[in-house]
């Protein structure tokens, strides 16, 4: 005989009797049949309180909002915006009446981007950039333009780097002024949004690199190194400049003085003998003889006090020792016939000792 025949004991299950699912679920069938209407008699008073739970539940579920403290919230009534909630906790009508969209209002948002582009004077440039930006109206930033974060401020950063770097020559690009690119392309780009009405504030643009393509990265390399060394070299000769010229203006002013000295000490004595001949003049008109044997006596005295020759006037008849030790060695020569030595002038001839 089967375990399983009416009777018998489950083994399985021993002595014990389980629930009757059977049982359980024709009582859940019936429960939700009172419910909705079915064949008691309070039908239609379940189904008010079920709408009623239903719509206690959406209320409570979807009339207020929590919006942080650096997002606001965009109210929209059936598509129309109609106000916008500040941070904290805020009531509104449940969805689909109303819907709010949260923007991220104080955060920076930043743009990548690299292009490849066409300086003024035709060579090809590569710029990696990138941008930083903040929403300053969420209500434009929402419904003016289309992707703003994706694709408005990419093509408009896009076109205002494009506008700067294309009006600047190569080397204006390549030799440090970047920060003044920079500037120029924030302020085309804010103005760019603005004609936009975008509801966006640019905090900041970068150029990250600035270099020509890698299939003309040695070309430009030697013109660098070339800029370079131009550059060093008018460093090297402004500084020469810097020490010469001022010694050169030095030396022309010690000149200018010198030669302002000599003019000065130049007229003084001619001045000064000016007055002194005057002086002689006058001495002269008034005695004519005296004056004259005075200037002889003066001339003579001046022209034979240092001279080192001794003229004899006695015709031989006196000897004069002369004062060898005041005699002038090159000027001197043995003469002949004796043992002293007496000066060899051309224009004047030493006393002789007369022969005894």
């Amino acid at each position: 005989m089967a375990w399983n025949e009416p009777g018998k004991r489950d083994p399985w299950r021993g002595n014990q009797k389980g629930p009757d699912m059977e049982d359980a679920l024709r009582r859940l069938r019936e429960r939700f049949g009172n419910l909705f209407g079915g064949t008691s008699g309070g039908g239609s008073g379940g189904i008010l309180i079920a709408v009623a739970a239903i719509l206690l539940a959406w209320i409570a579920l979807d009339s207020w909002a929590v919006i942080n403290a650096r997002d606001v919230g965009v109210v929209q009534r059936f598509g129309k915006k109609t106000r916008v909630m500040s941070p904290g906790f805020n009531l509104k009508w449940p969805r689909p009446i109303e819907t709010v969209t949260k923007v991220k209002f104080k955060d920076v948002r930043l743009l990548a981007d690299s292009v490849r582009m066409l300086t003024m004077d035709e060579n090809i440039v590569q710029i990696d950039f990138n941008v930083q930006y903040q929403v300053s109206d969420a209500e434009k930033f929402l419904f003016t333009v289309k992707d703003v974060d994706s694709l408005t401020v990419k093509q408009a950063a896009e076109s205002a780097v494009r506008q700067v770097i294309g009006g600047n020559a190569m080397d204006t690009i390549l030799s440090g002024q970047g920060s003044e690119l920079v500037s120029e392309t924030k302020k085309v780009l804010q103005a760019t949004l603005e004609s936009y009405d975008a509801g966006i504030l640019v905090t900041d643009v970068n150029f990250q690199s600035v270099a020509p393509p890698h299939e003309v990265k040695d070309a430009f390399d030697d013109v660098t190194n070339a800029r370079e060394n131009k550059q060093q070299t008018e460093n090297e000769a402004q500084a020469y400049a810097n020490q010469i010229v001022p010694e050169a203006r030095g030396q022309a002013a010690r000149i200018k003085a010198e030669s302002e000295g000599y003019r000065a000490e130049r007229i003084a004595r001619a001045e000064g003998e000016a007055d002194r001949f005057n002086q002689l003049i006058a001495q002269y008109k008034a005695a004519p003889e005296v004056t004259r044997k005075r200037l002889y006596l003066e001339t003579m005295q001046q022209v034979l006090r240092d001279n080192a020759k001794v003229v004899d006037a006695s015709g031989g008849r006196s000897l004069i020792n002369l004062p060898i030790d005041r005699l002038v060695p090159a000027a001197t020569s043995l003469a002949p016939g004796s043992g002293v030595l007496a000066p060899s002038s051309d224009n004047n001839r030493a006393a002789r000792g007369g022969q005894q």
